[in-house]
């Protein structure tokens, strides 16, 4: 059974400055840099109509994973992630896919920015699928964690991108 992703964080700005600072190429370049880890890149960026797509890959280094991890995967991980967005109005939505390198699986999520009560609130939800018999439920909750304080990291280095740009 996947496990689920979820996560919310407010900001003060409007819905399209937390697009932009969640979407831009340049507040995507300056996130990965400093927070995407090894080996991190902006592979691909394009304005569609009415939004953005990006893909990005994000690294953690072979000494940071656990042991459960190391001992069925060797070496760095990288994890590849596709986004699009599309802004209309005070919303913006998306969709989000990405694959760890060497983990038969996937996860995906849908991420969603409304005005309320006078904040931009980020919502994303999605689920994680790792398909090893035995060990990939552990190994699903494991990364569903991760991505959670990653997004949650993300979300405080949006929030400082904006601080700064006002």
């Amino acid at each position: 059974m996947p496990s689920r992703i979820e996560h919310r964080a407010e900001f003060t700005q409007s819905v399209s400055e937390v697009f932009a600072a969640q979407s831009s190429e340049p507040a995507l370049r300056a996130r990965l840099n400093e927070i995407g880890g090894d080996n991190a890149a902006l592979l691909d960026y394009a304005e569609i109509p009415g939004g953005v797509r990006f893909q990005l890959r994000q690294g953690v280094g072979a000494e940071k994973l656990p042991s459960a991890v190391r001992s069925l995967h060797r070496g760095d991980l990288f994890v590849d992630r596709q986004e699009s967005w599309t802004l209309n109005g005070e919303t913006a939505v998306g969709t989000a896919k990405a694959t760890v390198s060497g983990v038969p699986g996937e996860i995906t999520a849908r991420t969603a920015l409304s005005s309320e009560n006078g904040k931009t609130v980020l919502r994303i939800t999605g689920e994680v699928k790792i398909r090893i018999p035995i060990v990939g439920g552990k190994l699903e909750g494991f990364v569903a964690d991760q991505i959670t304080k990653l997004l949650a990291r993300e979300a405080e280095y949006s929030a400082q991108w904006l601080a700064e740009r006002h």
